[in-house]
């Protein structure tokens, strides 16, 4: 079986003064087995984001009423975080490839079972079986990247990176809505399958490990959340996802805002969060990513606080006030994103070798799941007593109190290893 050598960065320092990767940034970026990663990441979101929005409505329709379609999400959303908190283990007994095969195996195959119309129980047992195969493949996905890309050029390969995985989510998530209504439900459901499994062909042509046998492999996500150059990023991307959703769960809901502006709005974050993700991935090879934290915390939650003037939900201007607002957090959104990503797997690199990308891409994940899971009940206790302006504003507000974390990450006395004053 094939391995892959992992390639420690050679250390410099970057125009802002803190350690980073030096080297030629003209080294190249693609490589055929990076490009089938990036294939596997892209149908993965693919399949996960076409039946996203159709099985809590199949619930519904089959008689579980409200509370069964929340749940066929939520124990979804359940099995992901199983997914990643399980995938450092996994990754120290097998191969990668193994585990990107059986995560793909998970999404797709179970999906089948939706066809013939069942029960409750079958609906919850899909989602939690695909939940769990999402999110073994999106970890796998994101380690192997990191240890496919070029050092120097990591970042710019990461948000590359978040342009496969973030398309998707533009593409298949209304798809999915849209095809159900005209065709039904097993047209969804063949495409989520098919989706999922195509990559099944390309993988034997993939590293079977992204360490070498002799290394010990990831640590566990407790050892990585103990270091602070890993703890600091991870509060910070958690922060945001909070707020990304509370964006994707209440802004259709929200008092004065009509269904096309927020689809225009839901449609600017997502899009501008792609384009400033890939930015925000060359921009740090540069300059460093950890300078880059700061201002995108404050883009993101402007963003946010810019929704309080739908205070004036009749004012002509509040329809602009919602797209702007969203193209703003997006913006912080997408740069946060690519990063916090890259720090945590550049400074896993720095501490644990050839197995830090495994952890850093689980560890990522978690903050990505834990926080979009819990900001929209988070905003659902306190909506009902402030309304939705000053909600979203507070949820900018929220945003802002981890400033004093993103200013310490940009800190010189802070190392590479996250060694640095915490204090």
């Amino acid at each position: 079986m094939s391995t892959l050598t992992y390639t420690e960065p050679r250390r410099g320092t970057r125009r802002d003064g803190t350690p980073g990767s030096t080297g030629t940034l003209g080294e190249r970026l693609l490589s055929g087995p990076l490009a089938l990663v990036f294939l596997a990441e892209f149908c993965a979101l693919t399949s996960f984001y076409l039946l996203l929005s159709v099985t809590p409505g199949y619930a519904a329709a089959a008689g579980a009423g409200s509370e069964g379609a929340g749940l066929v999400t939520g124990v979804l959303l359940l099995g992901t975080v199983a997914a990643e908190l399980a995938a450092p283990m996994l990754m120290r007994r097998y191969a990668h490839r193994t585990l990107l095969t059986v995560g793909a195996l998970l999404l797709g195959v179970p999906a089948l079972a939706l066809l013939p119309k069942g029960s409750l129980v079958i609906m919850v047992t899909v989602s939690v079986v695909r939940g769990f195969g999402f999110g073994l493949g999106t970890v796998i996905s994101g380690a192997l990247t990191a240890a496919l890309l070029p050092p120097q050029r990591r970042g710019e390969g990461l948000g590359l990176f978040g342009v496969v995985a973030t398309a998707p989510g533009v593409i298949a998530l209304p798809a999915g809505v849209w095809l159900a209504g005209q065709y039904g439900i097993a047209m969804v459901v063949g495409l989520a399958a098919a989706a999922a499994l195509i990559p099944l062909a390309a993988f034997g042509w993939l590293p079977g490990r992204a360490h070498s046998r002799t290394d010990p492999g990831p640590s566990g996500l407790l050892t990585g959340l103990r270091q602070r150059g890993q703890r600091r990023p991870f509060l910070i991307f958690a922060a945001s996802t909070m707020a990304a959703g509370v964006v994707v769960s209440f802004l259709p809901l929200a008092a004065g805002v009509s269904g096309s502006v927020a689809a225009v709005g839901l449609l600017a974050q997502a899009l501008t969060a792609t384009i400033s993700r890939w930015w925000a991935g060359r921009q740090g090879d540069r300059v460093g990513h950890a300078r880059l934290l700061v201002p995108a915390l404050i883009i993101a939650s402007l963003g946010m606080i810019t929704m309080i003037w739908l205070i004036f939900p009749s004012a002509p201007s509040a329809p602009a006030a919602v797209i702007v607002g969203m193209c703003l957090f997006g913006t912080g959104f997408g740069i946060s994103q690519n990063a916090t990503f890259a720090l945590m797997i550049d400074r896993m690199a720095t501490t644990s070798g050839s197995s830090g990308p495994g952890t850093a891409s689980a560890l990522w994940n978690l903050a990505y799941d834990a926080g979009y899971g819990a900001g929209p009940v988070i905003f659902g206790l306190f909506v009902s007593q402030t309304g939705y302006p000053a909600a979203f504003a507070l949820t900018g507000a929220l945003m802002l109190a981890v400033l004093p974390v993103a200013r310490r990450e940009h800190s010189p006395v802070a190392s590479p290893g996250g060694q640095g004053v915490d204090g």
